[in-house]
């Protein structure tokens, strides 16, 4: 298993959220922090809150869709702090409602978040991650990878294009002979952020605590899972797909999955 002392770990949207709460679990872990966010204030916040707390952080303000901007990210960290470690792509936005009601700009937007940001940055930071004895990718995607999210189509889509992202980078590496570095993908059910007010978690699981879930993706990262699923209804999702799509459509309403974000009210 790895170990997280001497190591470097980024963190996109890693200034407020579940990103914050990531941190905190790596710190805890003994790891050095780069936390990346597109909002200053609430960035240079969590750095400085961190900070006071005695751990190593350095904070880059970044957009994840600004190629030029990430290179520039990437060239003040090797310079400041050296090449980073473990890359956790965790910036990411949701927009819920009626597909035709939401402005199609806000659908774009998600796309160039949650999977052009995503494929951006890993683009940009990859080649440092090979070159280090031990390395991990951590991609946030989502329970809404593994099934379709009525209501969250666009956010839907972006973490089904994670989760294939995910997977087949992992695969790539290991053809390549990579074997210094690994490819976790996060499909958790909705989280206690404020990012989900309003949806109604379907039957069966629950609204996941942040900071239960940080602990559980280091943890995850350390081993070099492939896939992180929470909570245990997520982890039974693949074998409901075998079922037929009338049958597999009245399971997801009976548990109340299709009707999960109708009333998101989220930021």
């Amino acid at each position: 298993m790895m170990s997280l002392k001497n190591k470097r770990v980024l963190i996109t949207g890693g200034g407020q959220g579940i990103g914050r709460t990531i941190a905190e679990a790596f710190a805890r872990s003994g790891a050095s922090l780069v936390l990346s966010d597109i909002n200053r204030e609430t960035l240079e916040r969590t750095a400085q809150e961190l900070r006071d707390e005695g751990h190593d952080v350095t904070a880059h303000v970044a957009d994840v869709t600004d190629v030029e901007a990430l290179r520039e990210m990437r060239g003040s960290i090797y310079r400041d702090v050296g090449p980073v470690d473990v890359l956790v792509n965790n910036a990411g936005v949701v927009f819920g409602g009626n597909f035709l009601q939401l402005p199609l700009e806000q659908h774009k937007l998600t796309y160039d978040v949650n999977i052009t940001g995503m494929t951006n940055v890993t683009w940009v930071f990859l080649q440092d991650l090979l070159e280090r004895p031990e390395a991990r990718i951590v991609n946030i995607a989502s329970a809404s990878s593994l099934v379709g999210l009525p209501y969250g189509t666009s956010y839907c889509a972006s973490k089904w294009a994670a989760l294939g992202f995910s997977e087949s980078l992992r695969l790539e590496l290991k053809e390549e002979g990579h074997n210094n570095i690994h490819v976790t993908a996060v499909c958790p059910s909705y989280i206690n952020t404020g990012m989900f007010n309003g949806v109604e978690p379907p039957r069966l699981t629950r609204m996941l605590e942040p900071d239960q879930l940080a602990e559980k993706i280091v943890a995850s990262c350390l081993r070099g899972d492939a896939m992180l699923m929470e909570p245990f209804m997520v982890k039974l999702t693949p074998l409901l797909k075998l079922l037929p799509v009338g049958l597999l459509d009245m399971i997801g309403r009976a548990l109340g999955v299709t009707t999960s974000m109708r009333n998101w009210q989220g930021h």
